[in-house]
């Protein structure tokens, strides 16, 4: 039995990685296309509000890659130690459940934000606050995104959800259960507190153009080292101050 569970981990990082390479290469292939104005997916890209259906699948399906490949790597403390815990209540005889389940029910917690996000997509472009469906919103709203994130940052929802991020262990103590569907509870429970912390920063991305591979990249690496670095509620605050001055500076620019 504890071979099988050292083969799940095998098997966890496996997927794990496809997952967010898979991810990571979409993102750099779309943002190609953008650059050179062609292209199967430039094709398929919404130009207008007026979205149909298939427009709408393009755009929430970008929003659900992003979020895997920006979301899932600040995970892995999280699910690999759900393995571990399983490996050991197998080898004491005791029911455990691939980390596989586990990542499902947090990933589903992002892709109903990636709804979320999809949906203010549109709204941001329909009323003409963004340059394009993909680019950066308007002064007015990219400075105040900024500053919303900002203070953010200082409260103490975002703080309390961020120690559920940094402690593993912690979590899992508290909020155990047994069984596939209790794996997959777990999974949307930490997910939730994964949107609670980091629902504004993901926001962020209207600032610099949604599809800005750079400021996807920097946000995601962000989001990782609040999570693992030993002074990321520090971090945080100070990451806070700064985007507070940036969104004012970008404020006054724009009147």
């Amino acid at each position: 039995m504890l071979h099988v569970f050292t083969r799940d981990r095998v098997w966890t990082i496996v997927a794990i990685g496809f997952l967010t390479l898979g991810a990571w290469g979409y993102i750099a292939l779309l943002a190609f296309e953008m650059g050179s104005s062609a292209g199967p997916l430039m094709a398929a890209m919404p130009r207008s509000f007026g979205w149909g259906l298939t427009d709408f699948l393009f755009m929430f399906a970008m929003w659900t890659v992003m979020m895997i490949a920006m979301m899932l790597p600040s995970a892995v403390p999280m699910i690999l130690l759900f393995e571990k815990v399983g490996q050991r209540r197998a080898s004491h005889n005791r029911s455990a459940v691939a980390p596989s389940v586990f990542m499902v029910g947090y990933l589903v917690v992002w892709v109903v934000f990636s709804l979320a996000a999809t949906l203010l997509n549109g709204l941001f472009h329909g009323s003409g606050l963004l340059t394009s469906v993909m680019g950066r919103a308007t002064p007015l709203v990219a400075g105040g995104l900024l500053i919303a994130a900002g203070f953010f940052q200082w409260t103490p929802l975002k703080h309390a959800c961020l120690e559920h991020c940094r402690s593993p262990i912690g979590f899992l103590m508290a909020y155990w259960q047994d069984g596939h569907a209790g794996a997959l509870r777990m999974g949307v429970h930490h997910g939730m507190y994964c949107v609670g912390c980091c629902w504004l920063l993901m926001a962020l991305l209207f600032v610099l153009g949604v599809m800005n591979v750079a400021w996807i990249a920097v946000l995601a690496a962000f989001v990782l080292l609040e999570k693992i670095v030993p002074q990321g509620v520090i971090l945080s605050r100070v990451t806070g101050v700064f985007l507070v001055l940036w969104g004012g500076i970008v404020l006054m620019a724009g009147f």
